[in-house]
């Protein structure tokens, strides 16, 4: 069975120690941010799995106005920012589950300091590090995929769980789990509608939950609308899940399950 642990070594790059805690602080980024959280369920248990923070403007406005100000000058600091603020906010709401946090791996960071910054913050705000989860889009271009691989299995070696997100979204999803196994996929939500009325998605996803069960990774299906597509996916052994059908994100909270609907 698939199960959550930790690996190997990483490569630095440039940074500072002075840049990391000003990004910690969020200094110069010239915009500011907030999340909403979005619960992942686990239908065998019939608990939350683990909360998204999905980013958010400051009154609550759309992840992409806040994403279209981030640029080559501001993305390090941002990435740094939002591994801090989402750690505060998710202590400050009681938040007892695991934490999933995005973060960018093209941003320009050494990862033993960045690690060091979000270590700190998990230790400032009482945020147990063996429940935070470090989600990277599937579709980001790695240029370097080796060094991207060997960041994310420092990640695991400190204790973070990882998750590649959107599989089956992007470019490279098979050739990433040959250089990096991650505890966990998330199976883009593009696979996942109306799979209970497609016999093809049903194929592709049950042979990629067959995949992850023998390299001994985790399957959540995201974007779960309908019970329809809920039953299909349990029908193909997949019990954590993500969507609307459940719970939407709630800005600066914590979303009530619908578990009647679970």
């Amino acid at each position: 069975m698939p199960r959550l642990e930790a690996a190997s070594h990483f490569v630095p790059l440039e940074g500072t120690a002075e840049d990391c805690a000003a990004c910690a602080r969020g200094d110069r980024l010239g915009f500011q941010f907030d999340f909403a959280y979005q619960p992942i369920v686990d239908l065998a248990s019939r608990e939350v799995f683990a909360r998204e923070a999905l980013v958010r403007g400051p009154a609550g406005e759309s992840a992409g106005q806040v994403l279209s100000l981030v640029n080559d000058d501001n993305r390090y600091r941002f990435d740094q920012a939002c591994r801090v603020k989402a750690i505060k906010r998710a202590s400050e709401l009681g938040l007892a589950e695991r934490l999933s946090i995005n973060f960018l791996p093209n941003a320009i960071y050494r990862p033993e300091i960045c690690i060091r910054t979000t270590l700190e913050a998990a230790r400032t705000h009482g945020f147990p590090v063996e429940r935070i989860i470090f989600e990277v889009t599937e579709g980001e271009r790695v240029e370097d995929g080796p060094w991207f691989a060997s960041i994310l299995r420092e990640y695991k070696r400190i204790g973070f769980l990882t998750a590649i997100d959107d599989f089956g979204a992007g470019y490279a999803g098979l050739k990433l789990l040959a250089d990096f196994q991650p505890d966990l996929i998330k199976l883009d939500m593009d696979l996942i509608r109306g799979i209970d009325a497609d016999a093809t998605r049903r194929h592709i996803v049950n042979h990629l939950v067959r995949l992850c069960n023998d390299l001994g990774i985790l399957v959540i299906a995201e974007g779960i609308e309908t019970p329809g597509e809920r039953d299909a996916l349990l029908d193909l052994g997949i019990t954590r899940m993500q969507g609307y059908l459940f719970a939407r994100p709630l800005f600066r909270g914590v979303a009530e399950v619908d578990w009647g609907q679970a």
